[in-house]
């Protein structure tokens, strides 16, 4: 097995997937002839050509239209979109056409598509390069909304989401494409959907993340483990459909709860798992969860974002606080 970084992993299980299954199409622009801005598709045009490799005007409507055209005639299309925050003029195709598809025709077609996107600061990104708006999408019935946070995770989650017959959010957290390298076995095996990854067990509180947090919350772990606090984390990797049974779970034994994500506080997914902990799991709490997240501001430019996204500290002054509540 080769070690590979995790846009290294995107690359691989994209060229099994269209090797494997004639109907996988990946568009996009800048994705052919660049290999897109990140070099996730780099080599795809040689090996598959253009009927199979596309680059796009510059236009993220056209982009999803286009891909709702092509999974309804049949087609998997992969469609990537350069940076979160360019695909806003794409969410009334994908809210209102790609993710009612399978409603609106009571069953007789499916939607097969993924739309792949980096999302995330960390990177010395200008404007709109940095975004973390996966709630937006996790509030739409029909769309599954899948974060990696390894390269092992990339390649079997993206092979699932490919094969899954139905619309997937596919963010990649820019910041981790190429952080580290894991040994990644090329055998086409994906990993479940809509469930979370018990990263390491533990049994004092219960830390929830994903995505490029992941990173931040290992961290912060290792450090409490000198301090003699025994950390459980959790990484949801699917955040819709939610595997709340998982983090209850973890809850219920640790009696604490944390979670940890870069997108701003309000209306982020991390309320949506705390209001679930509260209401299913209030007996077995110790103390209140906590959230530990980005402001409510807009992703500020370089020299500034390392104090938007969550510190190690700010995770370990949270399980302190929980840690301490009488």
């Amino acid at each position: 097995m080769a070690e590979i970084t995790l846009v290294e992993a995107v690359n691989q299980a994209l060229a099994y997937e269209m090797q494997a299954n004639s109907d996988v199409v990946v568009l996009g622009e800048d994705v052919a002839k660049n290999g897109g801005v990140f070099r996730a598709t780099v080599g795809l045009l040689d090996q598959f050509g253009p009927e199979r490799v596309l680059d796009t005007p510059l236009a993220e409507s056209m982009i999803a239209g286009l891909a709702v055209g092509m999974a309804v005639r049949g087609l998997i299309p992969v469609a990537e979109f350069q940076f979160m925050g360019f695909i806003y003029p794409a969410l009334d195709q994908i809210i209102n056409h790609a993710s009612r598809l399978r409603n609106r025709t009571r069953g007789r077609l499916t939607c097969p598509i993924v739309f792949r996107t980096p999302f995330g600061a960390g990177i010395h990104a200008p404007e709109h390069h940095s975004e973390s708006t996966e709630a937006y999408f996790a509030h739409t019935p029909g769309l599954r909304v899948v974060v990696p946070s390894s390269p092992a995770r990339a390649y079997g989650l993206l092979l699932a989401s490919i094969r899954n017959p139905d619309p997937v959010i596919f963010l990649e957290p820019s910041r981790l494409y190429r952080y580290a390298k894991q040994e990644v076995k090329n055998d086409g095996q994906a990993l479940p959907l809509d469930v979370c990854f018990t990263l390491r067990a533990g049994d004092d509180v219960t830390l929830v993340t994903w995505g490029a947090m992941v990173k931040e919350t290992l961290a912060a772990a290792d450090t409490l483990k000198q301090a003699g606090i025994s950390v459980e984390i959790i990484d949801v990797a699917t955040i819709k459909p939610l595997d709340i049974n998982t983090i209850l779970a973890s809850v219920e034994k640790t009696g604490r709860c944390v979670v940890i994500h870069e997108a701003p506080l309000t209306c982020g997914v991390g309320a949506e798992i705390v209001a679930q902990v509260a209401e299913k799991a209030l007996f077995s709490l110790k103390a209140p969860p906590e959230r530990v997240a980005g402001f409510d501001t807009i992703v500020p430019y370089a020299k500034m974002e390392k104090y938007y996204i969550p510190s190690e500290k700010r995770i370990i002054d949270a399980v302190n606080r929980v840690m301490e509540f009488a």
